[in-house]
């Protein structure tokens, strides 16, 4: 693969891809460098400056926002070196990032966002570089359609979608590495890919998919695989298989709850979707319209004729491209080889968590995304030099519009992402089959009290979805909150038949039995809570305000204890207790917890009365004296 093989090639037998090469001549002045790059830079913040301010969406929330191990101090060393405890997913880069993240800028959505899109914008400047080095004429037009693509806004605009972002450019440094060892057969070329190979896939395991691509780039070069290839490729694939298969694991042992995704059915099924899914891809990146957060998923079980129409269409064009392997050919190959051989993993063959509600989704064309792009760039190139001086212009105008549109297109739909609402109802409108749009759009009108309209929405998940524990739960909060309890507890005793081991949905229950005051029945359901998350102190709380109106006393002790020791800064439980303390006559106990309660919230008016009567020593005090009782359970 190094200078010796080179030397044997003369210049009437050497391939098309060694012929071409005309980045020398073509390579323009860092005046011209700088401006093109400006260009990227700027585009990329303006289409996605309606993102910047943008909420927790989806799991972003739940991955970093209420995430123990991101807040963990000591997270870090967990997440490398005890990864099997701690991790879903085998991303422990991509979570190191994250927990550095939470350190600097906590809840600051904003710092989360624009760390994607400087990753964003220095991936479609490595997609340039990596281009010129191929010697694509236009290779500064690749990086410039990328950064506008619309198809990449849902792995931008999305926090949790880090994953693409980071492993994006860790994975270009890794091949354009790679390519100037094979050109100039330096080891530290060599060394620097594997290197940036295995971070991009601690960033993102599915970069699997490398040593198979530079066999690919082998194959472009040089028109076949050698001995010597394969041996360079070696380090890689053992890479590959080692974290490809720690993946796996992670996946079925943590990630994949095979009872929410929908029967696939048999072979032929799984079959039709890959060919679907593959033709479905295509058709997004060449005309990027319509995109979704969630697309209406077809039904393959059992699959129709026509849905194996794709099988017989892909194999008859890679056949005709081979048959002009020695021209043109031998160029789009690469450029779709590039996009199918990343886009496999996720067609479908193999059951994934996002199937419980679509069969596909925009951020896995993240990178096969790229192949297309570098093919048109290709092709603009070579068009562009055989054009007649008269009709460039034209051209230019037509690459103009055509980026211009999809900058806008990008840019409209960037502000989607700006809030959960927007979002979500955005979703439930152009699908409004999409149970998890309805569901999550009803979470966000709840959060704003806007129950009616929650309710509606929360309903709808339901018609789709009738086994959607939390549709189930947030219409059980939505009836709670408007005091239809009987509706409350049915919607609750619902969601725990379909989770069972969901401990906010059997503390929530207790609540409705508590507000009865059927408070046997309250007990056993936040004692099954403690059960299956026994470090909430919240939970301790409310288990200790039932046992004090029962007269429990040293029950209820035990747990306010109990919650201030698993949670110091909660303040309710200070309070409990301190009223507790005051209704047994332990006066300097008491003024101490209401102290501490007052410390944590200083603008607590029930403890500062309660505080003021028992500095006067005034007589026994009682919860209704000061407008004070026990916290509800929530």
């Amino acid at each position: 693969m190094g200078k010796r093989s080179r030397k044997k090639q003369s210049s009437a037998s050497a391939p098309a891809a060694s012929r071409l090469r005309t980045r020398n001549a073509a390579f323009p002045g860092w005046e011209m460098v700088l401006l093109r790059a400006a260009v990227i830079i700027a585009l990329g913040f303006w289409i996605y400056a309606p993102a910047l301010h943008g909420d927790w969406l989806w799991d972003d929330d739940w991955l970093i926002g209420r995430n123990s191990l991101i807040h963990d101090p000591d997270g870090l060393r967990k997440i490398w070196f005890a990864p099997t405890q701690y991790l879903i997913d085998y991303f422990p880069l991509k979570v190191s990032v994250e927990w550095l993240e939470w350190q600097l800028w906590r809840n600051d959505t904003f710092n989360y966002h624009l760390l994607n899109v400087i990753l964003h914008v220095i991936g479609a400047l490595l997609i340039w570089r990596l281009l010129a080095k191929l010697g694509v004429r236009l290779a500064w037009l690749g990086g410039l359609i990328f950064v506008v693509h619309p198809i990449a806004v849902e792995s931008v605009a999305w926090i949790s979608e880090l994953k693409n972002t980071l492993s994006l450019p860790l994975f270009l440094l890794a091949m354009c590495s790679f390519v100037d060892y094979d050109e100039r057969g330096r080891w530290s070329d060599y060394l620097q890919s594997i290197v940036f190979f295995l971070l991009a896939m601690f960033a993102k395991t599915t970069m699997v998919t490398f040593p198979i691509i530079i066999l690919l780039y082998a194959w472009w070069k040089r028109g076949r695989i050698g001995w010597k290839d394969l041996k360079t490729s070696a380090p890689f694939f053992v890479v590959s298989l080692a974290l490809g298969l720690a993946t796996i694991w992670f996946l079925h042992a943590h990630a994949i709850d095979r009872r929410g995704i929908p029967m696939m059915g048999g072979v032929l099924s799984r079959i039709a979707l890959g060919g679907l899914s593959i033709a479905f891809y295509f058709g997004k990146c060449v005309l990027p319209v319509g995109l979704l957060p969630v697309y209406p998923r077809w039904i393959i079980d059992p699959p129709s004729l026509f849905q194996f129409l794709p099988w017989l269409v892909l194999p008859g064009a890679l056949a005709w491209l081979w048959t002009k392997r020695e021209t043109w050919g031998r160029h789009a190959l690469l450029g779709f080889g590039f996009f199918l051989i990343t886009l496999g993993p996720f067609i479908g063959f193999t059951p994934g968590s996002y199937m419980t509600f679509t069969w596909v989704m925009d951020h896995f064309l993240y990178i096969p995304v790229i192949g297309l792009i570098g093919l048109a760039a290709a092709a603009a190139g070579q068009i562009g030099k055989q054009l007649p001086p008269s009709y460039k212009p034209a051209g230019i105008g037509l690459i103009v519009i055509a980026v211009g549109c999809m900058a806008w297109g990008s840019h409209s739909y960037a502000a989607k992402f700006a809030s959960e609402k927007e979002f979500w109802g955005y979703a439930a409108e152009h699908n409004p089959q999409a149970w998890i749009a309805h569901g999550n759009l009803a979470l966000a009108l709840f959060k704003e009290n806007r129950l009616d309209e929650a309710i509606r929405h929360y309903q709808a998940s339901l018609v789709y979805n009738p086994d959607f524990a939390e549709s189930h739960y947030g219409l059980a909060n939505c009836y709670r909150q408007t005091n239809q309890l009987a509706d409350a507890e049915r919607e609750y005793k619902r969601a725990i038949e379909i989770e069972p081991t969901d401990a906010d949905i059997h503390n929530n229950l207790g609540g409705i039995y508590a507000q009865q005051g059927r408070f046997d029945e309250a007990i056993g359901e936040l004692l099954t809570t403690l059960k299956l998350n026994p470090n909430n102190g919240e939970v301790h709380a409310n288990l200790g305000g039932i046992y004090a109106q029962q007269k429990r006393i040293n029950e209820a002790i035990a747990q306010f204890q109990e919650s201030i020791r698993l949670n110091p800064n909660y303040a309710p439980a200070h309070a409990s207790l301190a009223l507790t303390y005051s209704q047994m006559g332990r006066t300097a106990d008491a003024i101490a917890e209401y102290e501490a309660a007052l410390r944590i919230d200083p603008n607590d008016a029930g403890s500062q009365n309660q505080l003021a009567q028992l500095r006067g020593h005034s007589a026994a005090i009682t919860p209704s004296a000061a407008g004070l009782s026990f916290p509800p359970v929530k």
